[in-house]
């Protein structure tokens, strides 16, 4: 009896990134979690009309919510509700999870940020970063790390040839 064949998508798993996140502060640690949606965010998502470049964590009560992530509601799908696009979302994360994080924002100062929302097989998962702001020279020094390794890939390709 021959296998059957598995269908593949051909389509990437990450929903939203959050690129000012890389450029504004020192990821010192990642961790995945899950989110508190409804059904017509799910629907919106699966669509990709979701923003977390705005978007901030922060801990309350012992849980974890992010706020100023936009999922836009799509018209077909969110007829008989009134949809909150910027609503409040709670984090799913583990007891052990929370307090790691809890210990860290407030013994070392440092803040919690969103880097990427993304499916996670049927689940929506997103990426969240222990970051420490970055001052104005600390960004100067990555643009020029940045730029180097532009023009030393440059030079390399030329150098094949």
């Amino acid at each position: 009896m021959a296998k059957k064949k598995s269908k593949t998508k051909a389509t990437s798993n990450t929903i939203a990134l959050n690129k000012k996140a890389r450029h504004e502060y020192f990821i010192a640690d990642e961790l995945e979690a899950g989110l508190e949606l409804q059904g017509w965010e799910v629907k919106s998502l699966r669509q990709g009309k979701a923003n977390i470049a705005e978007s901030y964590v922060y801990l309350k009560d012992g849980e974890a919510f992010i706020s100023g992530m936009s999922i836009i509601p799509l018209n077909q799908a969110s007829t008989h509700i009134v949809a909150n696009p910027t609503r409040i979302r709670k984090l799913l994360l583990s007891r052990k999870e929370l307090d790691n994080l809890f210990g860290s924002i407030n013994r070392d100062g440092m803040t919690l940020t969103a880097l990427s929302l993304y499916w996670s097989r049927s689940w929506v998962k997103i990426k969240i970063g222990v970051a420490k702001g970055k001052k104005l020279h600390d960004k100067r020094t990555d643009l020029k790390d940045k730029d180097w390794a532009r023009d030393k890939a440059r030079v390399m390709k030329s150098k094949l040839r």
